[in-house]
């Protein structure tokens, strides 16, 4: 890989202090689980690394009730976190589930919410492709049979994330730290399609870091997680879905249901969303609001399952958080 300077930042202000406002010149080092290999490959060839394991490293409660992750908290931390467990399970769930007990103890929040695309044309060096300053998406007459059912494009990336899902259905808010002080970013805001950032896939700025992720009190909401892969110990999703129902009993208050791995943010579904408010949590139900989640989805000329996949995910999901059985 290029040769690079090396700063290890003691905290927020020096790690900010050592990132500059040229895109891809001066990036975060975390767990390094994702920004390595893009430097092997010579996708990221920045010229300074910032060390930013400096960063906050606790799972804290609020004076509200909710909870404040750090982003240098590692997956493990969070996937072994009781209270987090008992608060959130759609988010422990999730981050038990990435990689491998090696990725989970050194990968951390941020990096895996900030984490680039996986798509193998944007990885592979030999591919000018769109998020690169190409002019081609090469996913629309190649390989795209992981690809996205979901944004209409330009450029066809899924988001590789597996804590974003749950934190836009949780309605968490993201900490953000930069040169002119500090900013708090809804999370459903903060992933953004290309054709509005083709370059990147969040609100950051170059000099920008994400430092806490704060989840408002759970009360009496009901979240769950579930995934669907081809090899279940430690491969990407190949759809995925997350739930957070407010209840009145039996019934649906109020619903936030988020896929992931079928578009290039988490997708958010209104209209799951609405088949599932003012319903009784039943098999019947879920199917319905499953149905919903994949209208108007678009599938590639070889993904095409990945419909099914993703319908399944959200069924199961819902039935996962109202306790039904999913198998």
């Amino acid at each position: 890989m290029k040769s690079f300077a090396y700063v290890n930042a003691a905290g927020e202000k020096e790690a900010v202090a050592a990132l500059g406002p040229e895109r891809g010149r001066f990036l975060p080092l975390a767990g390094g689980m994702d920004l390595l290999a893009l430097m092997k490959d010579y996708i990221a060839q920045p010229d300074r690394l910032v060390n930013v394991k400096g960063l906050d490293r606790a799972i804290a409660r609020t004076p509200d009730g909710g909870l404040r992750i750090g982003a240098a908290v590692t997956l493990t931390q969070l996937a072994e976190s009781a209270e987090a467990r008992r608060m959130y399970p759609a988010m422990t769930d999730a981050a038990a589930e990435v990689g491998t007990p090696q990725i989970r103890n050194v990968g951390t929040v941020g990096g895996n919410i900030n984490q680039r695309p996986r798509c193998w044309y944007f990885r592979n060096e030999e591919f000018p492709c769109l998020k690169k300053g190409g002019s081609t998406c090469y996913a629309v007459d190649g390989e795209n049979q992981y690809h996205a059912i979901f944004g209409d494009g330009p450029c066809h990336i899924v988001h590789p994330s597996s804590l974003a899902v749950p934190s836009v259905a949780l309605n968490a808010k993201f900490r953000v730290v930069g040169p002119t002080g500090e900013r708090v970013v809804d999370a459903g805001e903060y992933f953004q399609m290309p054709d509005r950032n083709l370059f990147g896939e969040t609100v950051l700025a170059p000099n920008e870091l994400l430092t806490h992720v704060m989840l408002p009190p759970p009360g009496a909401a009901r979240t769950a997680t579930y995934e669907v892969r081809f090899k279940q110990s430690h491969d990407w999703p190949l759809a995925f879905a997350s739930v957070a129902l407010s209840m009145s009993g039996d019934t649906v208050r109020g619903a936030r249901v988020v896929m992931g791995a079928v578009a290039p943010i988490p997708w958010r579904s209104p209209a799951a969303e609405a088949a599932l408010t003012g319903k009784r949590l039943t098999e019947e139900a879920a199917m319905t609001a499953a149905d919903a989640a994949v209208q108007g989805a678009k599938p590639m000329t070889l993904n095409s399952y990945k419909v099914q996949i993703a319908r399944t995910a959200v069924k199961r999901a819902i039935m996962k958080a109202a306790g039904l059985k999913t198998v």
